[in-house]
């Protein structure tokens, strides 16, 4: 590529571009370069011509062009942003400053590193979808000149392409880029693969000598005969494409449909539906080999209908039907928009469409940038994002007809996640095309998806390893993390209040604000919740908050009342309170001071035993060597193992505020016909009982029926019952009853 060359191409597809800024940006780019050569030995000046030549059959706008010219001077040469800014003004200048930081990230440097760089990335092309195009195609030429680079070098920058580089061209629609991209890193991560594929393909391309011209006119005449005008065009897959069929359908290149493809391309939409009824009336179709994607677009933009025929001389064969307008976007992607306010209405005599803010790729590109803003492990979103990248996509929908489109494998946790994040954190239960369906289900292309949610839900810590998007993987891990730290906080609050209470000062949060900067926090949230796991200590948050006073009265705890039946409550201890048999030696005071905190409820020093124990049932406390207290209910057949041992038995009784909502955890255990969406119908009739399922369990699962342990929060024995009767009128259910304890 030579200049004049670059410029008249440039010319021919927008006749308005600047002809004289882009003989001074190459001007300007060959001074700068001066000698320099790359490692093929070429002068470096060769280098941004073929990336502008990349981006001008693209038919982007001149500043792109320009900026593409410019874009390694800041980096490699004595070039300055102020001074190109000067020259060519701040659109360019800000162009190539974008490039110049993208080329200081190390993509293929150890994990961590990787995935920050690549935030920054996203970070940086968000704001101007052009710094990607241009980076796309500075890409492509390096890999073009691969070999020049030392071997060691090699397969990481190739691996690097695959991983990020293709599946973004991919996704930003430039199809082309895309496939010469994955070919060229296919090629040096495995030589071995890519060369088998080519000489089969040459074998094949000799055996079938003229078979795509043969099948291109027979359809073109067919085509001609029911007067519709249309073009078609045949191709031959690429390498890295057959090879990656090859792997996941586990199949050989011979069994292969689709290895030759034609595209129809027609005037308008209705003829594409004109095309598709004239072949499929002329040649037999292959079932589950249709797809129309102009009703349903792509994520990014891609449109078209896909149908596989056993055409001419009996071979299988790809047809894809669009318009001129939607090849150009299949071909380009967010290029043939118009992207930017000077570009003009056509080119090349085809009307460019405006690139709205809402169109698909910025808004997956949007959603990366948003997903990566609200994560703190940058690991997990280069993981979460590559799958993004690398899979195909399903379309559902919700019952309100809203189209939600989704990775291949996606279930229903995905789905709810991708509503909403309040639907999934909420999600109980699915309906897919009305019928109840687990969560888990795989959801197919036209599925319609109810999602059935509960305000007592909260997300189970496991579905992160059940859903598929990284939306829902992180929303669950932010869902647990909260949680997690809402304990901690509730029981860092009682520490301190009891803390704040035993030397005679009143306990507010508010007043713990200063003394955030003596403790190195940054909220009081914050503060609660190192106190709750033990990284603060009461004393500390009391010198913070109240610095050079001296405490006179001696630490004590709450005073401990008896009434007159020798009841007592222990200090932290909610809902239960306590009586010493007759034999013990123990003093009630005894017993506080060496009792640790622990226990089932955030803060209290007692736990409940396996199966658990519930308002309502008649209980009894054992203290255990370590002075905590496991409560049983009384009917347990573990306390025979304590029935010489009196002195370690404690009496309990519920000691129940009217109206507290507290739950307490107890297991049931449930027979159910082993079919799709039992789970669902029992999941959603506990969550609508008010209810919160902690733990399930398949403890025997046979052909016909499925054994299940579940570990319930409920309110009281009543609660309780009232879940069981509502089980036990379950058509899927044939028992539930409480677990033995």
């Amino acid at each position: 590529m030579r200049q004049y060359e670059l410029v008249e191409r440039v010319m021919r597809y927008d006749p308005n571009a600047d002809e004289a800024m882009l003989n001074r940006a190459y001007i300007y780019a060959m001074r700068a370069h001066g000698n320099q050569r790359r490692a093929s030995g070429d002068p470096y000046i060769s280098h941004p011509l073929e990336v502008a030549a990349v981006l001008a059959d693209l038919k982007l706008d001149d500043a792109t062009i320009a900026a593409a010219l410019l874009h390694d001077t800041i980096e490699d040469t004595q070039a300055t942003k102020d001074e190109i800014q000067d020259l060519f003004g701040e659109e360019i200048a800000d162009l190539v400053d974008g490039l110049t930081k993208l080329r200081k990230l190390d993509l293929a440097s150890k994990r961590v590193e990787q995935a920050e760089n690549f935030r920054k990335l996203l970070l940086a092309i968000s704001s101007d979808i052009r710094v990607l195009l241009i980076k796309l195609a500075d890409r492509l030429h390096n890999m073009r000149t691969l070999e020049h680079v030392k071997p060691h070098k090699r397969k990481q920058i190739a691996a690097e392409t695959m991983e990020i580089y293709a599946p973004l061209a991919g996704r930003m629609g430039i199809q082309e880029i895309k496939d010469e991209l994955s070919d060229l890193a296919f090629y040096y991560l495995n030589p071995n693969a890519y060369k088998t594929v080519v000489s089969r393909l040459q074998t094949l391309r000799q055996r079938n000598e003229g078979l795509i011209e043969d099948i291109r006119s027979e359809l073109e005449e067919r085509l001609t005969a029911e007067g519709i005008r249309a073009e078609v065009y045949g191709r031959e897959k690429k390498p890295y494409s057959i090879w990656r069929k090859m792997e996941n359908k586990q199949i050989s290149l011979e069994q292969l449909s689709d290895i030759y493809g034609f595209r129809v391309i027609t005037e308008d939409v209705p003829d594409c539906y004109r095309v598709l009824g004239c072949i499929h009336t002329k040649w037999r179709v292959v079932p589950g080999r249709f797809k129309d994607y102009i009703s349903t677009p792509k994520q990014n933009d891609y449109q078209s209908i896909h149908t596989t025929i056993v055409g001419p001389q009996r071979q299988r064969v790809e047809l894809q039907i669009r318009t001129r307008w939607m090849h150009n976007v299949a071909e380009y992607g967010v290029a043939a928009h118009s992207l930017y306010k000077d570009a003009p209405e056509k080119l090349n005599g085809q009307a460019r469409r405006p690139l709205s803010e809402e169109s698909a790729p910025y808004q997956w590109l949007r959603k990366l940038v948003d997903n990566l803003l609200e994560g703190d492990n940058p690991e997990e979103f280069l993981e979460h994002t590559k799958l993004e990248l690398f899979q195909d996509q399903v379309y559902c929908f919700t019952p309100k007809g809203r189209l939600i489109a989704l990775p291949r494998g996606a279930n229903a946790i995905d789905f709810a996640y991708a509503v909403h994040t309040d639907i999934g954190n909420r999600c109980v239960g699915a309906k897919i095309n009305g019928r109840h369906m687990p969560l888990v289900t795989q959801l197919k292309n036209g599925d319609e998806v109810d999602i059935i949610t509960s305000d007592a839900q909260t997300p189970p810590p496991a579905w992160e390893r059940i859903a598929v998007t990284g939306k829902a993987r992180s929303a669950i891990r932010r869902a647990t993390r909260d949680a997690v730290r809402k304990q901690y906080c509730d029981l860092g609050r009682q520490i301190l209040r009891n803390a704040f209470e035993n030397v005679g000062v009143e306990f507010d949060e508010d007043a713990l604000a200063n003394g955030l900067h003596r403790l190195a926090q940054t909220s009081t949230a914050d503060v609660l919740a190192a106190v709750g796991r033990g990284e603060l200590t009461s004393s500390e948050v009391l010198k913070a908050v109240h610095p050079g006073r001296e405490w006179t009265e001696t630490p004590k705890r709450k005073a401990i009342r008896r009434d007159d039946e020798g009841w007592f409550n222990l200090g932290w201890v909610r809902h239960v309170k306590f009586r010493l048999l007759g034999g013990q030696q123990s003093s009630p005071r005894e017993l506080v001071d060496g009792m640790p905190i622990r226990g089932a409820q955030a803060g209290e020093p007692i736990r409940f035993a396996p199966g658990g124990a519930v308002p309502g049932d008649r209980i009894v406390g054992i203290l255990e060597d370590d002075k905590t207290i496991t409560i049983y209910p009384i009917h347990s057949s573990k306390l025979t193992e304590y029935d010489d041992q009196l002195d370690r038995w404690i009496d309990v009784t519920w000691d129940i505020e009217e109206g507290s909502r507290a739950r307490f955890p107890v297991d049931i255990t449930v027979n159910a016909i082993n079919a799709p969406g039992t789970l669902a119908q029992i999941a959603q009739l506990i969550g609508e009982s008010g209810s919160n399922i902690d733990r399930i369990e398949m403890t025997n699962r046979q052909v016909d029926y499925t054994q299940m342990h579940i570990t319930l929060e409920v309110y009281d024995l009543k609660h309780l019952n009232d879940i069981l009767s509502g089980l036990r009128g379950l058509k899927v259910v044939s028992n539930a009853e409480r677990a033995p304890s």
